[in-house]
């Protein structure tokens, strides 16, 4: 199983909700520190442990760590919850991000989480799920439709894709015929569904307490 990794600040200046400000004292030593940044400062959207990282030591550093899932978003209809998607799944270390559909997406979600994750597009489902069948990645639908699984009685795979569909018309029929299990999140309100990017936040979260060793 996977386990968490503890993160902590790499220099000797006070952090706010900016960032962090220029390294004061002795610049540390490391090829994975950048200049300007230790200079001018660092005021990105980063853990403490990657302050002052070049953006390319922290993907490599992420690639050692990453979980053996995957996140796929249909993208039919620029649905803007995509980017909040491919942020969700940053935050969890999830493999690859594929985009099946239009090539471009609305980034702002992101909060530029996208220049650290690994993003792939796919031009329709017949081409997403070659590729998950080559890479033996059993296809795990979010969607509650009928036929599905409550997700909190299902045994996600360690190595898999969960796939999402747009908010409102939720998946496609081909995805959901492709798909290897459909799983829904159980609800207890009024409403019929839940937003697209926190059932996305919710389904890696239940892949997570499944498959990582926590204390």
């Amino acid at each position: 199983m996977n386990e968490p990794r503890a993160s902590g600040p790499t220099a000797s200046v006070e952090l706010s909700a900016g960032g962090v400000g220029p390294w004061a004292g002795e610049w540390p030593e490391g090829e994975q520190y950048d200049p300007e940044l230790l200079e001018r400062g660092d005021t990105r959207n980063v853990i403490d442990r990657y302050r002052y990282w070049r953006m390319d030591a922290i993907v490599a550093d992420l690639d050692q760590h990453r979980h053996p899932f995957h996140v796929a978003i249909e993208n039919w209809q620029h649905d803007l919850n995509i980017g909040s998607i491919v942020r969700s799944a940053n935050a969890f270390a999830a493999d690859t991000v594929h985009i099946i559909g239009r090539k471009r997406w609305n980034k702002r979600g992101a909060m530029v989480t996208d220049r650290y994750q690994h993003v792939q597009n796919h031009p329709d489902v017949a081409t997403f799920v070659e590729v998950a069948r080559a890479a033996e990645l059993p296809i795990i639908a979010i969607d509650n439709v009928p036929g599905s699984v409550i997700i909190e009685t299902f045994a996600f795979p360690e190595r898999c894709v969960l796939l999402f569909g747009q908010e409102g018309p939720g998946l496609s029929a081909e995805a959901i015929a492709a798909a290897d299990a459909v799983v829904e999140i159980s609800q207890f309100g009024s409403t019929r569904s839940i937003n697209a990017s926190a059932a996305a936040a919710v389904a890696m979260h239940a892949w997570v307490t499944q498959h990582v060793a926590f204390g």
